[in-house]
């Protein structure tokens, strides 16, 4: 929830930027009243909630006590030239957070934060996300899905032209197991790099980040038509691509093509792990993708659960 000095401070700016025709501008919260203090005024630095036809440009966010901007329940909405900075341990802090929006794209942004650099939650539709560079963070994450009844589906998101830094996770989309049934399709990765990235590409359908989850129980929220495409750099994990699919909704139109990412570490090179999926393959695999089986649907070897 959003204090009242926290607003009082919104109100402060949106008077300076739209009247006084301030072109950039600092505000101290604490100036206001606002005592920072991670509990007290615990809310995003910017909530655009049902936005319009619009543009948010050269914004800088710094220190968020919870997600830097939140666009929820939006349509046609742009962000653009924006920075984004917080400590790599603050939890919660995601960078941009997406969700319930149509037609929202990020073009152009640098985020250094503690959790997902840019996260899209459910009903997120027809979202663009390019020239983001992410570090430190948690990546680029589609989810996490299904831990609500209710959910809407995610459809139509395009993440390319990213470059992502020391990040426990590259690129992901992660669902909770014994999850309500919900959809998850058209979401393609393409031309990404990975520098010194753990789980670089990840499908992760037993996300269960405080192991309080039902065991065994498979999530029911189904993903399909899935592309991961010229992705390469370094991973810091040996396990460098990591489709863990739901057994009970298995993957499906899932394509992985031109991936070369590189492991240094002293225990061997670096390798896949497939469950429950059967992708389809084209250009170079390095590591070798799911045995190098190539189709659509179908299952692998089990693997494990990812990180968070």
């Amino acid at each position: 929830m959003v204090s009242r000095k926290i607003q009082a401070v919104w109100i402060f700016v949106c008077i300076a930027f739209v009247v006084a025709r301030v072109d950039c501008a600092d505000f101290n919260v604490k100036t206001y009243g606002v005592k920072g203090d991670g509990t007290s005024d615990d809310s995003q630095n910017l909530n655009l909630g049902g936005l319009t036809n619009a543009v948010v440009k050269g914004v800088t966010s710094i220190d968020s006590k919870f997600f830097h901007m939140n666009v929820i329940q939006g349509k046609n909405v742009t962000l653009s030239d924006i920075t984004i900075t917080a400590p790599g341990d603050s939890e919660n802090t995601d960078g941009i957070h997406i969700g319930r929006s149509e037609g929202v794209s990020i073009l152009g942004a640098t985020i250094k934060t503690g959790d997902d650099c840019v996260s899209l939650g459910d009903g997120s539709k027809q979202v663009n996300i390019e020239n983001v560079k992410c570090g430190p963070g948690h990546g680029i994450s589609i989810g996490s899905l299904g831990k609500y009844k209710d959910e809407q589906p995610v459809e139509g998101v395009t993440v390319k032209h990213c470059t992502l830094t020391g990040t426990t996770n590259g690129v992901r989309i992660k669902t909770w197991p014994a999850s309500p049934e919900g959809i998850a399709s058209g979401m393609h990765f393409e031309d990404v790099t990975m520098e010194n990235v753990s789980n670089p590409i990840l499908i992760d359908q037993e996300y269960c980040p405080w192991n309080q989850c039902t065991a065994g129980v498979p999530s029911k929220v189904k993903i399909s038509d899935v592309s991961f495409k010229n992705i390469k750099g370094t991973s810091a994990t040996k396990v460098a691509v990591k489709l863990a699919c739901s057994k009970g909704f298995p993957c499906e139109k899932v394509e992985v093509g031109d991936i070369n990412l590189e492991y240094h570490g002293t225990n061997g090179t670096a390798i896949s792990e497939c469950s429950n999926v059967k992708p389809t393959l084209s250009g170079k695999q390095s590591p070798a993708v799911c045995d190098g089986a190539s189709g659509g649907g179908g299952a692998a070897a089990p693997a494990g659960a990812a990180s968070s």
